[in-house]
Formats: structure tokens, sequence, C-alpha cells
């Protein structure tokens, strides 16, 4: 990660230094000055020589800028905790720095060797200038370098972000520590839009004012068409820095609107990730507060999610109030059903509401009358046809409850755990695979545990006979293929073992 981030501090400074130094600079000296061609030799070796001690000073500083962040891509595992943050507020500074090494040995290591030797090449008569040029030659050299720090600062806003990003992962995998930037390091967006607006504003007058007084004095008892033939070149020039300007301080301000954007957009289909806050402007508090926005989402929809839980052992709880008889059934039928489910491959958040709806399956028997719920003996057919209402009650109870969309699978389970392969259940006569698939699933579960607990009028069946029953009725009473899986789950050794002391537990 930190070469290709030398990689690309490399390819801004070609870059900024094409369009500001190479552009602009030899635009204006080359295209404004009439010079001979010795004379051009002469200035181009002055600038050869400028260049190489330009990028030699240059280096060393970027060399004690970089170090902090070099240090912990070179010493990983000998990192502390105080290295981390040094990178960190570095990595933040760095657009910055990479201004004060413009605007110092660049500027500085350029321009001071440059007056140097074209002064002493003017005082011995081997270039043909006036003096003045270099106080001239000195406002277009500081005029270049504060374009060539603003294509850069905006560059590398850009590619220090994945330098902060590593630096913060870094820090919460080792200490926990969130780590916390120097408001002195911050520039606003509002400090960013101004100085651009004021620079692409006035650089291209302040350009044109100070090549025009050259070029006037150059062109003194030419002809005017000579004139204008040049100021249509700088015209262009003038153009493209102001459009370089305009695109470098949009596309500033464009990445984290849409980062932002993007971040909404999957909050919206329910991806609560948190956005790492890579900025040091007013997009810092923006992104902050979205994520103090998720986090309590989160928190919103872990408390919502234990509301839930709660909804349904109260509810069970309830029926198990209700019909003591009876307890601890609804919580068996919810193992086995899952572990058919997990049989038939269903996903984790389908078996999650196969076992919500499980858990809630005779919720229906709370509208049932005590006299009929809680008799011993054997029922009427009237008692038991008011037995069969259970289904419909608790899909009514849990309708009226208004649940949310996401949970409205669990209804149909409810009130079809009754309903046989043939035909011939209750409530509403389904057959085969118009039964909803929870309610075929269910019925396996519920008759086996209903088959083999104890009632106050009759002791619970053998587990073997239970199965053998089922068995007897796949195909007929119970969906063959959720019943042949539930026989193989009680089959293993294990199963028969978990089941027994399951219902030791909720006896």
């Amino acid at each position: 990660m930190f070469q290709s981030f030398q990689r690309k501090m490399l390819l801004n400074y070609l870059i900024g230094s094409f369009i500001a130094v190479f552009g602009v600079g030899s635009m204006f000296i080359f295209h404004t000055l009439d010079l001979t061609s010795v004379e051009m030799n002469y200035l181009l070796f002055i600038m050869s020589v400028s260049v190489i001690i330009m990028l030699y000073s240059e280096f060393l500083l970027y060399y004690k800028h970089v170090y902090p962040i070099r240090k912990i891509f070179t010493s990983r595992h000998n990192t502390t905790q105080a290295d981390l943050q040094l990178a960190y507020r570095t990595a933040h500074r760095f657009p910055l720095l990479t201004v004060q090494r413009i605007l110092g040995p660049h500027l500085l290591g350029f321009s001071i060797p440059v007056s140097i030797l074209a002064f002493v090449l003017i005082s011995l008569g081997v270039l043909n200038l006036p003096i003045y040029y270099i106080a001239l030659a000195w406002c277009g050299a500081i005029l270049i370098a504060l374009m060539h720090a603003m294509i850069e600062f905006f560059l590398t806003y850009r590619s220090i972000r994945p330098i902060i990003q590593y630096i913060t992962s870094e820090s919460m995998k080792r200490y926990g520590m969130t780590l916390k930037i120097d408001p002195r390091n911050q520039v606003s967006i509002r400090a960013k839009l101004l100085a651009s607006a004021v620079f692409t504003a006035l650089f291209p007058v302040l350009l044109f004012i100070l090549a025009s007084q050259i070029r006037l004095v150059e062109n003194e008892g030419q002809m005017l068409s000579n004139y204008w033939s040049w100021a249509s070149i700088i015209v262009v020039v003038v153009l493209i820095v102001s459009l370089s300007g305009a695109i470098l301080l949009f596309k500033n301000i464009q990445h984290p609107i849409v980062e932002l954007e993007e971040r909404f957009d999957s909050v919206f289909e329910g991806d609560f990730q948190s956005m790492d806050n890579l900025y040091d402007d007013e997009f810092s508090h923006l992104v902050n507060g979205f994520n103090h926005m998720v986090e309590g989402i989160k928190e919103r929809d872990k408390q919502n999610e234990h509301l839930i839980e709660s909804f349904f052992t109260v509810f069970a709880a309830t029926l198990d109030a209700r019909d003591p008889y009876t307890a601890g059934h609804s919580e068996r039928v919810a193992d086995y059903s899952v572990r058919i489910a997990k049989r038939a491959g269903f996903s984790d958040e389908r078996i999650e509401l196969l076992r919500k709806s499980a858990l809630l399956h005779d919720i229906g028997k709370i509208g049932v009358r005590d006299y009929v719920l809680l008799k011993e003996g054997k029922l009427t057919e009237e008692e038991f046809s008011k037995i069969q209402e259970h289904p419909v009650i608790g899909y009514s109870i849990l309708k009226q409850v208004g649940l949310p969309d996401d949970l409205l699978p669990i209804l149909p389970g409810v009130r079809s755990h009754h309903e046989r392969y043939d035909g011939k259940g209750y409530p509403d006569q389904l057959a085969g695979e118009d039964i909803p698939v929870f309610g075929r699933l269910m019925a396996v579960a519920d008759a086996f545990d209903a088959m083999t607990s104890d009632r106050p009028y009759r002791t619970g069946m053998p587990i073997e006979k239970a199965m053998s029953i089922i068995e007897e009725g796949s195909g007929t009473q119970w969906d063959p293929y959720f019943a042949s899986l539930f026989l193989e789950e009680v089959n293993s050794t294990m199963a028969l073992n978990e089941i027994a002391a399951s219902k030791t537990i909720h006896s």
C-alpha cells in the first residue's frame, strides 16, 4: 500500500509539474520573450541546473514529511500507539505539507539558482535582457508555484485516503482506539472554496498582466497583429488553467458526497455499515453524523429484536400458563421443526421464521374455553370442533397484532399446521403442495410431540411407536418429504438422546 501511495504522489508531482512548470511556465517564458537560439539554450541550461537543485532539496523535505507514515509500514511489529497517532496526524496534514514543499524548496530551490545564474549571465552580456526581468520572473514563479500547489493539494487529498483508512483500521485492531485529528490541521471546505475561487479568478488576470508588460516591451515598434497572435495563446492557457482549477475543486467536493449518497442507499437496503472517516474538513462532521445515525439504527433494531423475542416468549408462556399439561410443547415443536428445516437445507433466515411460527402455532388456544381446553376426558364432537378453531383464532390474533412485514411469513404456519396432506385436515381442507410449506413441516413435528407427551388422561407413547405411525401416515396425513427427513433425524443415535433429554428438561 505504501509503495502504491509513493507512486501516486510521484504521479501527482509529474502532473502538477507538467501543467504548471512545463505548461504555463514554459509558455510564459518562451512565448513571451523574444530570444535568440543561443539565449534560449542558456536559459534551458539555467533551468536544468535549477531543477536539479530543486528536486534534491524537495526530496529531502519529502523524506522528512513521509517518515512517520513510512515507519508504520517498514516497522509494523514494532509500531506503537504513539507511532500510529503521529502517522495519522501526518497523513491528514499531508496535503498541507505538499503545499509547504511546493512553496518552499520547490519554489525557492528553483527560483534562487535561476535568479543568481540569470543575473550573472545578464551582467556578462550573454543574455540580452533587462535586470528587472528577474523581478518579473519571481512574480511569475510565485504564480506558477501557487497553481502547482493548488493542483497537488487536491490530488494529494485523494491519494492519502487509503493510508488514513489503513492507519485507522490498524489502530482499532491493535489497540481498540479511535484516532483523533488535531483541529489545527483541518482545512475547511469554506477555506478551500475561497482559496480556489480567488486564485482561479486572479491567476489568469495576474499572469496576463505580467505577460502583457513583457510582451508590450518586446514588441515595441512591431505590428499590433503580433501582439494579438501571442495574446490568443495566453488566453487559451488562461482558459485551461481556470477549467483545471474548477474541475479539481469539484472532484474534491464530489467524492465524499457520492460516498455518503452510496452509504445512505446501503442503509435504505438494510446494510448498516459505518463509514470510515477519512476527511478533515466539514465532511468529517457529516461522516461522524452518519456513523452516529447508523449506530442509533443498529441499537434501535437490537431493541426491537429484543422486544419481538420477548413478544414470542410472552405468548408461549401465556399458553403454558393457560394449559399446564402442554407446557413446553411449543418449544419442542419449534426445536423439531428447526431440525427438519436444517435437513431440508432452509436458509438461516427462513429457519428463524419457522422457529417463530412454531413457537406461536397453538396461540389460538387462548381463545378456547377452559372447560374444553382443560377437559381431562374424551372430547365430544362439538368440543372437538371448538378445539379445531384454534388455528384460525391464532391466525386472527397475530393479524391484529400488526406484525412487521418481515414476520408475516409466520402466519401461514400458524393457520395450516393441522392440515393433512390428503386434504382431510382443518381449517381449510388444503391438500398436497397447496398447504403452506411451514404448515406441512410443522404438522410432522406437532404430531410427534403430541403422541410422545404425557396427558392427564393418557401416557405418552414410546418414540419408536410414534415414528412408526408417522411412517405409516406419510403421504396421507403428513408430507412424505418432511416426514422422511424427520424420521432420518430421529433415527440417529444423537437425535434420540437429545429428544429424550429435551423431553426430560421441558417436563
